[in-house]
């Protein structure tokens, strides 16, 4: 006892413990059973040969030739099909139509003596260049396609004109819009 502190015995102690249930808890295989390469190799067959099949149709028929496996394992061995998305993204129509695109937005602008003010802009997109702008201090549908048919004269509509959800493109605003030939893209809800 007295060559030995009491802090070592209980070192000691911790280390035998750990020790054994490293021990106690060894695997002989550990983690889940190998797939054999036939099997994977007949699956992945099955499923190019059979796209509509899906997992549990082909868990089926591989326990009818006896072979037994569970049907998620068969679903995380399907080969993976990249799904294109029906439409295109914001990012490729941008792209796409950026020379014919413009955007439209309102914001408010508090003057001096406590009035506010609705400022609304109108951008190229492809420049990223103000083309109108003007304020008021109560805002309309009406007032709202006039700035549209004055930002435009002639023959320098753009195809495309995207806009959020406010309330303030009502249909006046819209069969104006519609009228000068310039389709309406209406951004998603809550979007920045």
């Amino acid at each position: 006892m007295i060559v030995l502190k009491p802090e070592t015995v209980v070192g000691w102690h911790k280390k035998g413990f750990k020790l054994f249930w490293r021990w106690k808890s060894r695997s002989k295989s550990p983690g889940r059973p190998r797939i054999n390469h036939e099997i994977r190799n007949l699956i992945h067959e099955m499923a190019m040969a059979n796209p509509l099949w899906g997992a549990p149709r082909i868990h089926g028929e591989l326990l009818k030739l006896g072979i037994e496996i569970s049907e998620r394992t068969v679903s995380s061995l399907m080969p993976k099909h990249s799904r294109k998305p029906s439409s295109q993204t914001w990012r490729a129509f941008l792209k796409n139509y950026m020379t014919n695109t413009v955007s439209v937005d309102f914001f408010t602008v508090p003057t001096i003596n406590f009035r506010i003010l609705f400022a609304i802009i109108i951008l190229k997109n492809s420049r990223r260049k103000v083309i109108h702008f003007n304020t008021t201090e109560h805002p309309t549908a009406q007032w709202t396609a006039q700035q549209i048919v004055e930002a435009f004269p002639w023959d320098t509509v753009p195809k495309y004109l995207i806009r959020d959800r406010d309330s303030i493109y009502r249909n006046y605003f819209k069969q104006r819009v519609k009228k000068i030939g310039i389709k309406e893209v209406v951004t998603a809800p809550r979007s920045p």
